[in-house]
């Protein structure tokens, strides 16, 4: 075996890192799991119904035939997401929704915000300019 303290040190760096990949990956790493999660959940419970399916049809259990009706079925529920996330994307790009985050009137009202405030900034300095000059009179 090698070292105490070198092998000490190796773990500490390893240690450092994960802590440092978790801080700055955090969501993508839980989200991640998230979905393995809930697509190993997908899995299970499909594979009970089609084997429970195959079996009152007196059907083989065949584990290609069960892939191909996953993948399958995996695919048509990525679809139907990813159609309404770019339904959602387009829309809010186009319309309306009042105070919504999503909504492009609440950056226009923000940038009138900023404008105003910018306005007033800009007022301030020129009387605060001509307050200096007056009093070095």
């Amino acid at each position: 075996m090698g070292n105490p303290c070198l092998l000490s040190l190796r773990l500490e760096r390893v240690w450092y890192g994960m802590k440092r990949l978790w801080r700055n990956y955090s969501l993508s790493i839980t989200l991640a799991g998230l979905f393995f999660v809930s697509w190993i959940g997908q899995l299970v419970t499909q594979w009970f119904t089609w084997a429970n399916d195959q079996q009152e049809h007196n059907q083989p259990l065949e584990v290609g035939d069960f892939l191909w009706q996953f993948w399958t079925s995996t695919l048509e529920n990525w679809q139907s997401e990813f159609l309404q996330l770019l339904t959602f994307v387009v829309l809010t790009t186009f319309l309306i929704h009042r105070n919504s985050h999503e909504s492009r009137d609440s950056d226009d009202e923000m940038q009138k915000s900023l404008d105003r405030i910018e306005k007033r900034l800009k007022a301030l300095e020129g009387e605060g300019g001509k307050a200096k000059a007056g009093s070095s009179r």
